[in-house]
């Protein structure tokens, strides 16, 4: 019986041995029928190129450099520990192995360039004078009647040329952006020329109005004097015997005359107001009581058909205006008949 059970207890260890060894040759097979089947099955459009042949069916293809041991792998430039890549030289960042700055790495902002000045106008100069301070001539005569149509020269022609004249030039000079020198150069008079006319033969004697003064009185050449004609009926403003100005004036009537004789200013009102006609006697400088020299725009008018109070009426208001700043209190005047 013992040998009995022995035998059927090896039988049985046996078939299990052959029962595991037949289980253990049927593994490869069935990998080999997994893997036809996927070969087999439609391909998937997601899924990764073929593996070239001799390649292991479950590992992705690499290419160079993805391994990092690839000898055909490329070096990352500047890479730790790499001895191949380039280096920068201290002190130059932004250059390439050239030392030249990259273009990234140029500056981008211009160098100012400095503001440049406009150009100048070169200044003018002065020409050779042709009339100056201390002439006396035709030809001042005529500057000064010219000055005088323009408002520069305010006084009556005399041909010599002083400081009233080379004041008048220096204004006008001024006014033109002329350079200012006081004397006539070609510059002066051909502006002057051109903007005035030839001086009449009136003008050039000082008969502006429709009288022509008469002899000056004695008395009227020395000093500072108002010279009252009433033969011409002018009145004259003569500073040591220099006719300064020159004005058409008219006298009281008959009933009303203006007194004769040498008298001084004795005092000045712009803006009078007569206290026994109530009238206005602008500019008025009394000589005698009374009467005065001053403005009347009665005068202005209606001329000569008309008379004073008395007073010395002067027609011209620009010119009484101007006679009314040179005149001082003190100053001569003297009604005569020439």
């Amino acid at each position: 019986m013992k040998i009995a059970r022995r035998l059927v207890l090896t039988a049985l260890v046996c078939a299990l041995l052959a029962l595991a060894a037949h289980g253990a040759g049927w593994t490869p097979q069935l990998g080999s029928d997994d893997d036809a089947a996927a070969s087999t099955s439609p391909r998937d459009p997601s899924s990764s190129q073929a593996a070239p042949d001799g390649a292991d069916p479950d590992t992705s293809p690499t290419t160079p450099g993805d391994d990092p041991a690839d000898p055909t792998a490329p070096a990352a430039p500047g890479g730790a520990g790499d001895p191949a890549g380039p280096s920068e030289e201290p002190g130059a960042p932004g250059t390439d192995q050239g030392g030249t700055p990259s273009p990234s790495q140029a500056p981008s902002q211009a160098p100012s360039e400095e503001p440049s000045e406009e150009p100048r106008a070169p200044e003018l100069q002065p020409g050779p004078a042709l009339m100056g301070p201390g002439d006396d001539s035709d030809e001042v005569r005529e500057l000064q009647a010219r000055l005088r149509q323009i408002d520069w020269f305010q006084q009556d022609v005399t041909g010599t040329y002083g400081d009233v004249t080379r004041a008048a030039v220096e204004g006008f000079q001024a006014k033109r952006e002329i350079p200012v020198t006081g004397e006539v150069d070609q510059r002066t008079m051909d502006r002057l020329l051109a903007m005035t006319s030839e001086p009449t033969a009136a003008e050039l004697a000082n008969q502006l109005g429709a009288n022509v003064p008469g002899a000056l009185d004695p008395r009227c050449t020395t000093g500072r004097a108002l010279c009252v004609d009433k033969s011409s009926r002018t009145l004259r403003w003569v500073v040591d015997g220099q006719v300064l100005k020159t004005v058409d004036v008219r006298f009281g009537s008959d009933e009303l005359p203006t007194r004769e004789g040498a008298f001084s200013v004795a005092f000045k009102n712009r803006d009078h107001v007569s206290s026994l006609y109530d009238t206005p006697m602008p500019f008025a400088m009394f000589f005698s009581g009374g009467q005065a020299v001053h403005y009347s725009p009665d005068f202005a008018a209606t001329g000569y058909n008309g008379a004073s109070h008395g007073c010395v009426n002067v027609r011209d208001l620009g010119a009484i205006t101007w006679l009314f700043d040179q005149v001082q209190v003190g100053d001569k005047v003297v009604v005569y008949w020439s």
